[in-house]
């Protein structure tokens, strides 16, 4: 017989109570679930546009530049921890990886003795950009300066204001509006000799 002085059992010293089901502060989930489920919806809402961006900057291999800056963004997420910042690290990262592997290709390629060649449109953009013009608009964009091609594929494919684009790119805006600027100079010459007199 237990007399009022007696405890009830305690449970082991450190120990955490059961989690209330009624009370949803006490049920935490695993650690990094919530980095996680923030980079399952970056690449639900970003991969086709990351995808494309490095196409368009002259990547051979835009599937592997992609995987390889999430895989940069879910290493350096405790930095990040906020979505809108992923979105534009891993926008940084990619203009960052595919300027890497281009330099990487010539420099092999000057080695190995063999030409450059043209930069192939890769099969997943080549559905997308069949016709003539638009083929003639990526050739020309691919022989701009990798400055130039990248202000102009952030600015008017994704559609990112001075700032964003400056962050991506690592520049200022002075420098991002200078390039823009070469860049169209540099099509609108290139494209506008394409046509008829």
């Amino acid at each position: 017989m237990r007399t009022s002085t007696e405890h009830a059992p305690t449970a082991p010293r450190g120990a955490r109570p059961p989690a209330d089901p009624r009370c949803p502060t006490r049920t935490a989930g695993r650690p990094g679930e919530e980095r996680d489920t923030a980079l399952a919806r970056l690449f639900e809402d970003h991969y086709p546009a990351l995808l494309r961006l490095a196409a368009l900057l002259g990547a051979d291999d835009p599937e592997n530049i992609v995987a390889e800056a999430y895989y940069e963004t879910y290493r350096g997420w405790r930095r990040l921890r906020d979505a809108e910042r992923a979105a534009s690290y891993l926008r940084s990262v990619v203009c960052n990886l595919t300027r890497m592997r281009i330099r990487h290709l010539q420099i092999v390629r000057k080695h190995s003795g063999a030409a450059l060649a043209e930069p192939p449109v890769v099969s997943a953009e080549s559905t997308a950009l069949r016709h003539d013009d638009q083929r003639a608009l990526v050739t020309a964009l691919q022989r701009l300066p990798a400055r130039q091609r990248e202000a102009l594929v952030l600015r008017h494919w994704m559609g990112l204001k001075e700032g964003e684009i400056a962050k991506a790119m690592g520049i200022s805006p002075g420098s991002v509006k200078t390039h823009t600027a070469r860049g169209i100079a540099a099509l609108t010459q290139v494209l506008g000799n394409r046509r008829p007199p």
